[in-house]
């Protein structure tokens, strides 16, 4: 039986994701090259893993079977890589950091332009999305995240403190210093339902004009003078046009974290860079708070 890894490793995520497709987004390869792998294993193994339907492939028994093995299997060599990683003393070699956008543009830049310069043989990739990623699985080796708690599994720096406030274009700011009984026009993230009950108490004529479902479109809409809205405020003292605006004091918002693996933590290019990131949020904490 000449049985491959990859293909194992293939199986197993098309068990996941149910697509050609979405398998090979997650493999980093093509649809094609997840189809041959499967025929590849089902020839070797001497088994049907998949009926293929019009609208995906559907596991059959022994394709649970397979994954079920593959992924402890992948479990395996996950946490066999991490420990490898974790002993590494080079500088030298690929480091992954996974950061929200927001924060790599206004926060981390600083900080990942001096590690680059100290330590040119690191191959330093930044990956920017809110998605959080597995790091147990390597998806990166750190990650800064904005939360209340970094979670039981990761080992987590607390980076910041922060607060929020509320922002607007120079306009805004002087409508609403001229009047502030005019109407207020707001600009929320999707998932808050009404204005915070300060706003509505001190500054009853606000109103939600719009709803946005990303923050970066959302700062953008300030930006643009759509009207007032609630964000860190790093971001509002960062932002081109924007000025912060009397109608919500600052309140505390979610800690800015640095967060890893514990058996990737020691590595000396993870320390390095926890290092660089560490101290230069320390020197501009005051840009978190009020």
């Amino acid at each position: 039986m000449n049985l491959h890894w990859d293909d194992l490793k293939t199986v197993l995520e098309l068990v996941r994701h149910g697509s050609l497709a979405s398998a090979g987004a997650q493999l980093g390869v093509n649809y094609t090259t997840v189809a041959r792998r499967v025929a590849r294993a089902e020839a070797a193994l001497g088994e049907v893993l998949f009926e293929r339907l019009a609208d995906g492939y559907q596991p059959t028994e022994a394709a649970l079977l397979v994954a079920r093995h593959a992924g402890e299997m992948q479990q395996s060599e996950d946490t066999l890589l991490r420990h490898l990683a974790g002993r590494d003393e080079r500088l030298s070699g690929p480091l992954t950091l996974t950061a929200p956008q927001l924060l790599i543009a206004h926060v981390l830049a600083p900080a990942l332009q001096t590690f680059a310069e100290a330590h040119p043989n690191v191959d330093l990739r930044v990956k920017a999305t809110n998605d959080l990623l597995d790091l147990t699985r390597r998806e990166a080796d750190l990650g800064v995240r904005v939360s209340r708690d970094p979670g039981d599994t990761l080992t987590g720096l607390r980076l910041a403190a922060q607060d929020s406030a509320s922002f607007a274009s120079a306009d805004w700011a002087a409508r609403i210093a001229e009047d502030p009984t005019a109407p207020i026009d707001w600009i929320v993230y999707e998932a808050h339902a009404t204005l915070p009950k300060h706003v509505l108490q001190t500054s009853p004529s606000s109103r939600i004009r719009y709803r946005f479902d990303d923050m970066i479109a959302l700062a953008g809409a300030a930006q643009a003078g759509l009207g007032v809205v609630r964000m860190p405020m790093f971001l509002g003292r960062s932002l081109d046009g924007l000025v912060q605006v009397p109608l919500l004091p600052p309140t505390p918002y979610m800690d800015i974290w640095l967060v890893g693996h514990p058996d990737v933590w020691p590595s000396a290019k993870v320390t390095a860079l926890r290092q660089a990131i560490r101290a230069d949020l320390k020197a501009r904490r005051a840009l978190f708070v009020a």
